[in-house]
């Protein structure tokens, strides 16, 4: 049975016509979404289904959905959890707007993402789930699979649960036990309608229950008998090819990767290329444990991560291991920061390096612990008392959020601040595909630690100055704890310039203030880079973060339609890029895309006094491509 499933997914691979009557279609993408309870384990079949297209060499973008709950009420709207993945053979840059195949495991499923799908969208449902009981739970009073509401799409009824129980029976399993794998049977199922491979989840599965092996094995069972399945009913007519992205990626070694595991590599990588250990001081949160629990696996790396007892004592711990010559960090979201202010302003007056990665969610309070935002910049930038300026990077995709750690880093490390890194749940959650880069690609983050005394008195008496700043930088040194002679005092009343000492001198403080805020204000960021390909348009579309690949994708269609749009993507928001303005006041009208009310689009106004246009979105959700691309219609059509 191995071996003809072997030789299946070879085949499949190829592309060769693997059985009489089916047919295979050629397409250029495909947008698929699995969908059903958060017990159904849809995260890890749309994950495993993910990886294998990444390897079969197709461009992608994926989108995670699911409950904040740890497990919500079984069969309910709230409990749906969803994977989108978007593959093609061609450059993509989003998880895709409306999903061409939906597998529904359940009634909730089904009801939940019905309305996101075009008409003649493919849908394959679990009919064992569908009893009065479980739509009822949903507010169907008859069945959508007998009462005429599904007609628009081709429906694929699939006994999913009974079918996985009768593939497991060798198994000495519960009926319970054999129904947890019928996530398994669909990845199957799916596998073979898109000719995926399926050597690397049967290594996954595997390693995943190495010591329960009989697991593995049903496991691997179910997925087989997915595939089987799909080669021998006569429902499925029908394989899709989507050929791999060949002309996309430059030449390179690639992997998928998500935009928080992204970071982790990139702090680890920051530690190595300083030559300083890499602390981590974080309390768990949705959505940036992740960085937490992959940072706990490379201690070989040096790292060290301390789970702390609060958001509070995380930073404080990170705080102290930067004063003693750590590469320091603390991680969290939106709530997590406004409790680390006091402690980032601490780290201001100070003027030591600390990076400071904020996975931000949408909010207020508890708000959507699950779900995105970018609702935390302008919390990022004043959200402390005092003037205590911070710069702040912003990646704008997964894969970008390693370079985003190594630019923080460089950051921190060369001007002596603490640094935000601003990612959300949709880059953090969020894959596609990442060329590894080259060692010589890195940049040089070796730090000079002070290691004699900077000041001679007038006397001759030399001492050690710790607020003597580099003229270029503005950097203090940074001189370790038990340093012979360079002992100073630390703390968050106001230091005098140049000794550190306790100072109220009303001209010292203000000096000292100003300063700090020129610091951060002459930090070296790249200019931004303008996409206008005829230089013939007046609207410059502005965005920030993760608002990338929807803009974009959006930008393309407005380009497509015949219309002249010029866009800008920022990198660097503290300090703006120094060559913004001349940009800005390049075009008649500028447009500010935000997952927020309006947020950069108030810092530019200020600033520049442009008068800057917000489209703004607060669904939790990020921008759909197409709806993105009307409002830009809409808005270029009023201009003109």
């Amino acid at each position: 049975m191995a071996s003809q499933v072997s030789s299946s997914a070879d085949q499949a691979v190829l592309g060769e016509q693997r059985e009489p009557g089916k047919e295979i279609r050629r397409l250029d993408r495909v947008i698929i979404r699995f969908a059903g309870d958060s017990g159904d384990g849809m995260q890890l079949t749309g994950d495993r289904f993910t990886s294998e297209t990444a390897s079969f060499g197709n461009d992608l973008s994926t989108l995670p959905n699911f409950p904040a709950e740890i497990r919500a009420p079984a069969g309910t709207l709230p409990g749906v959890s969803s994977f989108q993945l978007h593959f093609a053979d061609h450059d993509i840059l989003t998880p895709g707007d409306r999903p061409d195949v939906l597998v529904a495991m359940n009634p909730a499923a089904l009801k939940a993402n019905i309305g996101d799908l075009p008409r003649g969208a493919e849908v394959i449902v679990n009919t064992d789930e569908f009893t009065k009981r479980a739509m009822a739970k949903v507010g169907y009073d008859a069945s959508p699979l007998d009462d005429g509401s599904l007609s628009a799409y081709a429906v694929h009824e699939v006994p999913l649960t009974s079918l996985t129980v009768e593939a497991l029976k060798e198994f000495e399993l519960t009926r319970k036990e054999a129904e947890r794998s019928k996530n398994m049977f669909a990845l199957g199922l799916l596998s073979w309608m898109y000719h995926r491979p399926t050597e690397g989840t049967e290594t996954f599965l595997r390693k995943k229950f190495a010591k329960k092996p009989q697991l593995a094995q049903a496991n691997i069972a179910a997925f087989r008998a997915g595939w089987n399945f799909g080669e021998t009913t006569e429902d499925f007519a029908v394989t899709y090819e989507v050929a791999p992205a060949a002309d996309t990626f430059p030449p390179g070694t690639y992997r998928n990767i998500s935009g928080n595991l992204a970071l982790a590599y990139g702090l680890v990588t920051a530690s190595r290329r300083s030559g300083l250990p890499l602390f981590l001081g974080s309390y768990p949160i949705t959505p940036a444990s992740d960085i937490l629990h992959e940072l706990s696996k490379h201690k070989n790396f040096g790292v060290r991560t301390f789970q702390a007892e609060d958001e509070i004592a995380g930073i404080g711990a990170a705080l102290g291991a930067a004063f003693g010559g750590s590469l320091a960090v603390t991680t969290t979201s939106g709530p997590g920061i406004a409790l680390k202010s006091e402690t980032i302003g601490l780290a201001v007056s100070l003027e030591l390096p600390l990076l400071v990665v904020d996975i931000q969610r949408g909010g207020p309070s508890t708000g959507l612990p699950t779900k995105t935002e970018q609702a935390d910049l302008l919390q990022a930038m004043y959200g402390r008392n005092g003037e205590a300026p911070v710069p702040v990077v912003a990646p704008a995709t997964p894969g970008e959020c390693f370079t985003a750690a190594l630019e923080a880093a460089r950051i921190a490390l060369t001007y002596r601040t603490p640094v935000f890194l601003l990612s959300d749940g949709y880059l953090a959650n969020g894959s596609e595909p990442w060329r590894i880069p080259d060692l010589d690609e890195l940049p040089d983050l070796r730090v000079d630690f002070a290691t004699e005394p900077n000041h001679t008195a007038d006397d001759g008496t030399q001492s050690f100055w710790p607020y003597l700043r580099d003229p270029a930088t503005l950097a203090r040194p940074w001189a370790i704890p038990g340093t012979p002679g360079l002992e100073h005092r630390i703390g968050g009343i106001e230091k005098q310039d140049g000794t550190g000492n306790i100072s109220y001198d009303p001209a010292n403080h203000d000096l000292m203030v100003r300063t700090r805020q020129a610091k951060v204000d002459g930090i070296t960021v790249p200019d931004i880079t303008v996409d206008d390909p005829t230089d013939q348009a007046t609207t410059l579309v502005l965005g920030w973060g993760s608002t990338y690949g929807p803009i974009t994708a959006a930008v393309r269609r407005v380009r497509g339609a015949g219309r002249q749009i010029a866009q800008a993507h920022l990198r660097h928001i503290n300090p703006f890029p120094a060559n913004l303005e001349k940009v800005l006041k390049a075009y008649d009208h500028v447009i500010i895309p935000e997952m927020n009310l309006g947020q950069l689009a108030t810092l530019i106004r200020a600033r520049y006094l442009v008068d800057a246009r917000s489209y703004t979105q607060v669904t939790g959700l990020p921008f759909k491509a197409e709806q993105l691309a009307h409002a830009l219609k809409e808005a270029i059509d009023v201009v003109d």
